[in-house]
């Protein structure tokens, strides 16, 4: 900032300009009903509060270059105590010209300002510390602000991108899987193939749409979720069902963009891939208290052996949700009774 924080708003210099204002008419009334001065007295001694007033606002400068960054403070001390000391001279200086060159002010006002020479040269020198010890404080609480809102600004780039990387790490081995699926459709079933590739396209289509996006509408995510399934349906036949039970409300609640997308990956890959049997895979979305209730349930096979997988799928949801909510208690995970259940907690 190169301007004085006086002059920075209209606002700041009306106050500043009443604060003078109203101290030099107490200061006109002292002197004239305390010290028994005259009218005309007084009121020549106003110059030297309107002179005061003017310095206010120049000493704004050596506040801001002698900063306590770049000076011990011994050197500040005594830069500042010298600064008051010239200050206070040109000040007296300035004003008793002023006045006996220009104004020309009664012979008491002469007498009475050389009696009160040492205590006006005292209170130049206390206002000179004051104002520069304000401006201090002033760029200090200005410093604290500019660094609060950087390291916000930092924090929320940061978190922008652990979200991103996040989201972009969902498995690829779908899409992988499909492509292969599809090249052996085109040989096997050319129809069934095209409609492969018109819904992957699709998925693809609403996933790249929505990258910059963190967030989406239930409804939106669970439009692609059956896109993906549908994709699933064609590799997999008849080895799954999906049962979808949410209400209107839920719905229209807002989740984290492509956050159940690892969920239905994982029933995939660990109950319908490994399964002899028909696997049921169930969502289901309630309102609880101050949250809505995402459960995914699948029941799968105890007897076959577990796909290996890297467990990212589900600590990726962890984090994403952490970061977004600031809670760790968003997500519960259980097996019981040959049943994997998965629960998701978005805060209302």
């Amino acid at each position: 900032m190169t301007v004085s924080p006086i002059l920075e708003s209209k606002r700041n210099l009306i106050l500043y300009l009443l604060f003078w204002l109203i101290f030099s008419a107490i200061s006109f009334l002292l002197l004239v009903f305390l010290i028994n001065i005259s009218p005309a007295t007084a009121t020549a001694d106003v110059v030297f509060n309107i002179l005061l007033c003017g310095m206010g606002i120049i000493l704004w400068f050596p506040a801001r270059y002698i900063t306590i960054e770049d000076n011990s403070i011994t050197k500040i001390i005594i830069s500042h105590f010298l600064g008051g000391v010239l200050a206070s001279i040109l000040w007296l200086l300035i004003g008793y010209l002023l006045l006996a060159n220009v104004l020309q002010p009664p012979t008491e006002f002469i007498v009475f300002f050389k009696t009160t020479l040492v205590w006006r040269f005292l209170t130049g020198l206390l206002f000179y510390l004051l104002i520069v010890s304000f401006y201090y404080m002033y760029n200090y609480y200005k410093d604290i602000q500019e660094r609060i809102t950087r390291e916000s600004e930092l924090k929320n780039l940061v978190m922008e991108a652990e979200l991103k990387t996040l989201k972009f790490q969902i498995n690829p081995h779908f899409i992988f899987n499909s492509l292969n699926s599809m090249s052996a459709l085109t040989v096997i079933d050319p129809e069934r193939a095209r409609g492969m590739i018109l819904k992957l396209a699709d998925f693809l289509r609403y996933t790249l749409a929505n990258n910059e996006k963190q967030t989406a509408p239930l409804c939106d995510e669970l439009r692609n979720i059956r896109l993906y399934l549908e994709i699933e349906k064609i590799r997999f036949e008849d080895k799954f069902e999906y049962i979808e039970e949410v209400s209107e409300e839920c719905k229209k609640t807002i989740i984290p963009n492509m956050i159940l997308q690892p969920l239905f990956e994982n029933a995939i890959k660990h109950a319908v891939y490994e399964s002899l049997e028909k696997v049921t895979i169930r969502l289901t979305c309630s309102k609880e208290d101050l949250f809505f209730r995402i459960t995914l349930e699948n029941n799968f096979d105890a007897s076959a052996s577990a796909a290996k997988g890297t467990g990212i799928g589900l600590q990726n949801i962890k984090s994403r949700l952490e970061l977004m909510y600031h809670r760790s208690d968003l997500i519960k995970v259980k097996k019981e009774n040959n049943r994997f259940i998965v629960t998701l907690y978005i805060p209302t």
